[in-house]
């Protein structure tokens, strides 16, 4: 390997640039038009454009990528997490290319990808597992008769994929029937396939996982644990290693299980083996269950490197390249790590997705402190990808220190321009549920904390975020940045945000897209009694009213996605719905009505 082309974008993309300069790789970057001025693209070797604008024109197009590795003279190819990183059929393409597919076999990430197959693997080597189907379920009958036998509440999951994509909890009976559809609907979107299965639900159970790397002469390790517990829309926020407040036991079954189910797979690169840790009772330790195979880098990679000295994407290039392992035993942690991801989301709404410009980026510094970032002062945030931009890791001697770096380092962090998920992130580091002083008892945190315990407790001081108001502050002012392409190089030019919007629209004022990026109303109508409006900017998934049907508030009216998650828009009041004329799949601005409640 020589030239590595990372089928990737934003921040994993510049991780991965990093490690591989450092190893002495070429690195070649691809983008998305809005991408061409990214800091991916800028710090990578050589950039090639995909020519599109939509994940599906370009970081999911595995024509357009194998195109662009064969004209950038690649011979590997890295694709990060998410998009094609656990797609069998592109990693299959890759190979038959010539190319070196940098990740585990096709064959594997076909059996540890796929949930059901994944589940039956666990069995055999005798991993901890909860009751679930034996295959996908073909329709909402299917999962009644097995709630009829296990209960309530299940997990509807997409066989194929991961990140809490296509995913649904059920709670109620009567939810079956549209949880079934979305989390298709949203693994079809996701990862393009819509098999689901189900299994029961573990209520408020912790989220554990063991990184590994194996190689291809049979080595496995288990380089360290985290707890990933704390979710909203089942993907993660905040992560952290080691996996605290274990007990003996519970941390050596983890860790012979996940190299049991990676051996008994033949995997070989880096992966992650998760699981649901339910609540002990009266001093039984909790249940431990299973959940799933990663069959790439995860997100939260950084605290594991942060605790163990080991560089993950280095150890992939290594491992690619046929070399064995450098470790021969589960390496001991040393210290503490937390990861908080940030999101431009509300959370004071829902975390609804936030695309709009980021006109401040200023990281802290100090001890501990290392932030892994995909955007710069000045930079766009597009609605057309995920919605996270940058991660800050904070490690410390201990748990007690990382966490007061982290207080201190959040406090200090400042993004404007946009709203963005540090005000949760603050309050977190408030709560004594997570900060668990009085050690293991006090550690409550779980996967619906943030929707449960955290909205009881912090959502009213939420309501106001001082990035949304930052936003509105610096919207004249900011430069605004838009980028042309000359003899194949992408160039940007900067212009100061109200000129951009007089030479758009004229003396009358901004319109279209920065109009609603303004907070501005655009689209058909303009808000008024009544009135039905998306908060976030998206496309139409579906409506969920007939035109003219009888509403009550608080009724589903549409569901709306952005930055690939699902959204319901809820009735504001009771009465009659009349619908735009809007169809599913049409563009949404933010704040455009969707219809009027009579």
């Amino acid at each position: 390997m020589k030239r590595i082309l990372i089928a990737n974008r934003g921040e994993i993309a510049v991780r991965i640039i990093r490690s591989a300069r450092e190893s002495g790789y070429t690195a070649v970057a691809v983008y998305a038009d809005q991408d061409a001025d990214a800091l991916h693209v800028q710090l990578a070797d050589e950039a090639l454009a995909l020519h599109g604008t939509t994940s599906g024109q370009t970081y999911l197009d595995q024509g357009k990528l194998l195109d662009a590795a064969r004209q950038a003279d690649a011979d590997a190819i890295h694709p990060g997490y998410g998009f094609l990183s656990e797609n069998a059929d592109f990693a299959r393409a890759v190979r038959e290319a010539g190319l070196t597919w940098i990740g585990p076999r096709p064959e594997t990430i076909e059996s540890l990808g796929n949930k059901v197959t994944a589940r039956a693997l666990a069995v055999r080597v005798g991993a901890p597992l909860v009751p679930g189907t034996d295959g996908p379920v073909a329709s909402s009958d299917e999962i009644r008769a097995f709630v009829a036998e296990h209960g309530l509440p299940v997990a509807i999951k997409a066989a194929h994929g991961g990140g809490g994509r296509g995913m649904r909890i059920v709670r109620e009976e009567a939810e079956i029937d549209e949880a079934f559809a979305s989390a298709v609907r949203e693994a079809e979107s996701a990862f393009g396939r819509g098999e689901c299965f189900v299994e029961r639900f573990l209520d408020r159970p912790r989220h554990v996982e063991a990184q590994v790397l194996a190689d291809e002469h049979g080595s496995v390790v288990v380089v360290g644990t985290r707890d990933c517990s704390l979710q909203r829309r089942n993907q993660k926020l905040v992560e952290e290693a080691p996996a605290p407040f274990l007990s003996d036991d519970q941390r050596a079954e983890i860790h012979r299980s996940a190299r049991a189910i990676c051996a008994e797979a033949g995997y070989v690169g880096a992966g992650t083996v998760e699981y649901l840790l339910s609540p002990g009772q009266e001093g039984r330790p909790g249940l431990l269950s299973f959940l799933e195979v990663n069959t790439r880098l995860q997100v939260e990679h950084p605290v594991t490197e942060e605790t163990s000295g080991v560089d993950l994407v280095s150890e992939q290039l290594r491992i690619a390249e046929g070399h064995p392992l450098r470790l021969t035993e589960d390496p001991q942690p040393t210290g503490h790590s937390v990861e908080f991801r940030l999101n431009a989301e509300e959370p004071a709404h829902g975390f609804l997705p936030t695309p709009g410009p980021v006109e401040v980026f200023a990281p802290p510094t100090g001890p501990g402190i290392r932030v892994d970032t995909g955007v710069r002062s000045g930079d766009e945030v597009s609605g057309a990808f995920d919605s996270m931009l940058a991660k800050l890791i904070v490690t410390g001697p201990d748990r007690a220190t990382t966490l007061r770096r982290a207080q201190m380092a959040l406090a200090e962090m400042r993004i404007e321009g946009l709203p963005t998920v540090l005000p949760f992130h603050r309050q977190v580091l408030e709560a004594e549920d997570f900060l668990a002083t009085e050690g293991a008892a006090g550690f409550r945190v779980h996967t619906r904390w943030i929707e449960t315990e955290f909205d009881a407790a912090f959502g009213e001081g939420m309501q106001e975020s001082e990035h949304m108001a930052a936003a509105l502050r610096h919207r004249e002012q900011a430069m605004r940045r838009t980028t042309v392409e000359i003899d194949g190089h992408p160039v940007t030019l900067g212009l100061p945000g109200a000129l951009v919007r007089l030479l758009a629209g004229g003396q009358t004022g901004a319109t279209g897209e920065d109009a609603a990026a303004d907070g501005a109303p655009a689209g058909p109508g303009e808000p008024g009694e009544g009135a039905v409006t998306t908060k976030l900017a998206g496309s139409l998934v579906r409506w969920s009213l007939e035109d003219g049907a009888g509403v009550s508030a608080g009724d589903a009216v549409a569901v709306v996605e952005a930055m690939k998650m699902e959204s319901t828009v809820a009735a504001p009041s009771s009465g009659t719905f009349s619908r735009e004329e809007l169809q599913p799949g049409a563009a949404l601005k933010a704040g455009q009505v969707l219809g009027r409640i009579d």
